[in-house]
């Protein structure tokens, strides 16, 4: 997994369903400006998936982040991937909504592209192992380009209310 692409196969897979953004709020607390997935296409479910985010010009991070030539922060393209994870399949492992999830570690996290506004980022992830304690592995591409790839490891956190 390391150092090899093996998800760009997943942009052309059949899609079995999309959540759409109304679906994607039910399972996760992110809300705007922090709500870094558009849709997640389901290409296998508890499996494969896709998640989309269309990287909007009004982003509030491009007026800081390298204003003069924006560029997607990494660690939100990170953050993006997560929580296109989160949106697949919370409802699956969070029934209740007693949970939240949290990163529990971010592993061999490599930036090989930029992400501008205008782009439409495609992150294909694998699920590896689901549960209260869950590990997938994503990538994330702009017009067929690796852009960002990693581990992600999340654990479900008591809510405090």
């Amino acid at each position: 997994m390391s150092s090899r692409t093996h998800l760009k196969s997943f942009l052309s897979l059949p899609v079995i369903s999309t959540l759409t953004l109304q679906q994607i709020k039910k399972t996760i607390p992110h809300r705007e400006p922090f709500l870094l997935v558009d849709e997640v296409r389901v290409l296998e479910d508890g499996k494969k998936y896709i998640g989309v985010h269309y990287v909007r010009e009004d982003e509030y991070y491009f007026k800081g982040h390298f204003p003069e030539h924006p560029v997607m922060p990494g660690v939100l393209v990170i953050e993006s991937m997560s929580q296109a994870f989160g949106g697949a399949v919370m409802n699956h492992v969070n029934k209740d909504n007693r949970y939240i999830p949290l990163f529990l570690s971010i592993e061999e996290a490599k930036f090989r592209g930029m992400v501008r506004p205008g782009d439409t980022l495609e992150m294909p992830i694998e699920i590896l192992r689901l549960g209260r304690i869950s590990k997938i592995y994503a990538e994330a591409y702009v017009n067929g380009k690796l852009c960002t790839q990693a581990a992600l490891n999340f654990i479900l956190g008591e809510q405090h209310v």
